[in-house]
């Protein structure tokens, strides 16, 4: 349970983080603003429904900063260890964010103190290790050539097309959700629930929409039967959607802070978000064939690519073509779609730090719940799906 401290904390660090977010607003209706391609919010979504969760109305960046250099401050005497260790992260996150917009500030800077993870791509070894792995398993599962002939072998036999997508994926969510509640409470009817939209040409592979009840996929790149099934769980069930009605049934008994009605992007935050997603697998214990785990690496191999291509773009500045092959080079599926959604999302400045938490997410997450007994996974769950959560606080929970 939290402290009467913490959540009154929250209620001032949402208005806080709602004023930055209408301040990075305010940009793109400036006139000098008018040509950056920049992203409509800092804050992507907004459960609340609360009249006295409006924007604090700063006046400019620097009274914005002061104001949170106070809330940082205000951090260090809350009661509990793990808060104080957040919300000392999330300040520091968004003042960094703040002299991004101000002064600029270097890709390897962006990604240490917005994210606070290490500021450098997946390294060589990590993805040779990756690669060694998958190949192990198409070897065990009978698919012959290299690595890049039993990947397209692979990928034709669970190809599913698009035409065929939606009643995969309802067939895929039903099981999802039925083995959530197995697990974990949801505080809501199925019929509640995500329903998928097919789009082309968009920057991500898939989107939730939670207040639409949404989830926006890609069809440009190739699908497959094990990667539509991550997407059912890493989108909604026991992902995304099972987080924000968590947070959002929290606020509601009063349990959980204000702050997590917010989904803010470039933050502290950023990479347990994504990382709760990826762990839903083995949260659900769904993870039952070798398919599954040559996806599953797949998955974590594609997030490290991407961090590679980010990199050579805005730490090393390769053009953008010769970042494009060297990513084609190195995609084993997906496609021509894949590498050109994947080069569309990380040729923006204001995401391009951000495809570290999908590299940092899983490795934020998973060992801790390898770590936990089976006995104390239920407790471990409450903590992680009832606070926000830096990296850093993840590993905090005592097993």
């Amino acid at each position: 349970m939290l402290s009467d401290a913490t959540l009154a904390y929250g209620e001032d660090l949402i208005r806080a983080l709602l004023g930055v977010d209408a301040l990075y607003v305010a940009e793109q209706t400036a006139p000098a603003a008018a040509h950056e391609a920049l992203p409509d919010r800092l804050v992507v979504l907004n459960m609340s429904t609360s009249t006295a969760h409006t924007p604090e109305p700063f006046a400019d960046y620097p009274e914005a900063q002061a104001r949170f250099t106070a809330l940082r401050g205000l951090a260090a005497a809350l009661p509990e260890a793990d808060r104080r260790r957040y919300y000392d992260q999330c300040c520091a996150s968004t003042l960094a964010f703040m002299h991004w917009r101000m002064a600029g500030l270097p890709l390897a800077e962006q990604i240490n103190d917005f994210l606070h993870v290490p500021a450098a791509p997946a390294s060589d070894a990590e993805l040779d290790t990756l690669r060694s792995e998958m190949r192990a398993i198409l070897t065990t599962l009978d698919y012959s050539g290299d690595l890049a002939a039993q990947c397209r072998t692979w990928e034709e036999r669970h190809r599913v097309p698009p035409d065929a997508v939606p009643a995969v994926l309802d067939t895929l969510l039903s099981e999802a959700w039925d083995r959530t509640v197995q697990r974990m409470e949801i505080p809501a009817a199925k019929s509640d629930g995500m329903r998928v939209v097919m789009e082309s040409g968009v920057p991500y592979n898939a989107r939730c929409n939670y207040l639409g009840r949404v989830v926006h996929l890609n069809i440009d790149p190739v699908l497959t039967l094990p990667g539509l099934k991550h997407l059912a769980v890493h989108e909604c069930y026991p992902g995304h959607y099972v987080q924000f009605k968590l947070r959002e049934a929290g606020y509601a008994a009063g349990t959980a802070t204000a702050d997590g009605l917010l989904s803010v992007v470039n933050t502290a935050s950023s990479s347990p978000f994504e990382g709760i997603a990826d762990n839903g697998m083995a949260v659900l214990d769904w993870l039952d064939s070798d398919d599954d785990r040559f996806s599953a690496l797949m998955t974590r191999y594609r997030s490290g690519i991407g961090t590679g291509a980010a990199w050579r773009l805005h730490a090393l500045d390769w053009p953008v073509e010769q970042v494009t092959e060297w990513l084609r080079g190195q995609t084993l599926v997906g496609g021509e779609g894949w590498v050109a959604n994947r080069m569309r999302f990380i040729a923006a400045p204001q995401r391009c730090a951000l495809i570290w938490s999908y590299w940092w997410g899983e490795q934020s997450v998973a060992p801790v719940w390898e770590r936990v007994s089976p006995d104390r996974r239920p407790e471990f769950l409450r903590y992680l799906y009832g606070r926000m959560h830096s990296p850093q606080t993840v590993a905090m929970f005592s097993a």
